[in-house]
């Protein structure tokens, strides 16, 4: 019997390899756990006890395997979540607009924890992401 027990990694294909590595580095506090060969354009980010993987489709042979990038209009993904550490809304919400990030309002919302205070913000690749405070 399969029991899933948590998120262990994602994969996000894009077109802006470095600049969304800095972005989840940066802006969401991500840190490099390996970086593949250049060739095979894949970096993986610790986020927590997960990762998140990009996925270079211009240069790596990885994302060319993959086909195009996803678009605005056809992303692979609808969204994810990331737990975080608990925080003060507005601190959070001044934090990611001083990066430049448009962020949406906080709502409570359901999740593998029940309820909780999330909002959602947009990478610079388009993809999804909901925030939301570890209980």
């Amino acid at each position: 019997m399969i029991k899933p027990k948590a998120i262990d990694h994602i994969v996000l294909r894009t077109e802006h390899y470095q600049a969304l590595i800095d972005f989840y580095c940066e802006v969401i506090g991500c840190v490099v756990e390996r970086r593949l060969p250049e060739e095979v354009g894949l970096t993986q980010l610790r986020a927590g006890s997960s990762l998140i993987d990009i996925v270079d489709v211009i240069n790596g042979e990885l994302g060319k395997a993959g086909g195009p990038a996803p678009q605005s209009t056809g992303n692979n993904v609808d969204h994810f979540c990331l737990q975080i550490e608990p925080f003060d809304e507005s601190e959070l919400t001044s934090y990611l607009r001083s990066k430049g990030v448009e962020v949406g309002g906080f709502q409570e919302r359901y999740g593998a924890q029940g309820m909780a205070r999330s909002l959602y913000l947009k990478d610079i690749s388009g993809n999804n992401i909901e925030l939301r405070a570890a209980i």
